[in-house]
């Protein structure tokens, strides 16, 4: 079994969010058997809304967590806030968002929030190979 753990930087910005793709990308790189590419960018997508959402929502830091299973990879990131990720209505109008928690739970085989002893949560995916 793989992990590769990465501190994502505080801010809300692009950057920290692309730097956490093209380690997911490096992380996949790795992997013996190679996933397939569409599988690859899946993961790579759930990795990119699920740090974005910590990043917005949570307190603008969080560390990102891979983990290669057989059979899967699970996508965890650990932030500072108690609030879990909510399902609302995608906002087509004014560009507020909705869309990443709804999706990441269609592309998931599993989604779970746990809440740390220390305060704040991770919030996992396990996606297919």
């Amino acid at each position: 079994m793989e992990t590769m753990s990465v501190n994502v930087a505080t801010g809300h910005s692009t950057a920290c969010i692309a730097d956490a793709r093209k380690s997911a990308w490096a992380f996949l790189s790795r992997l013996v058997p190679p996933m397939t590419q569409t599988a690859a960018e899946t993961v790579v997508l759930v990795v990119s809304e699920l740090v974005t959402n910590a990043l917005r929502h949570a307190g603008g830091t969080c560390t990102l967590d891979l983990t290669a299973h057989t059979g899967g990879i699970e996508v965890a990131v650990h932030d500072t806030s108690p609030q879990p990720p909510r399902m609302r209505t995608p906002d087509l109008n004014s560009g507020t968002g909705g869309f990443g928690w709804p999706m990441i739970n269609r592309l998931a085989d599993a989604t779970r929030v746990t809440y740390l002893p220390t305060g704040g949560k991770t919030v996992s995916a396990l996606l297919p190979c």
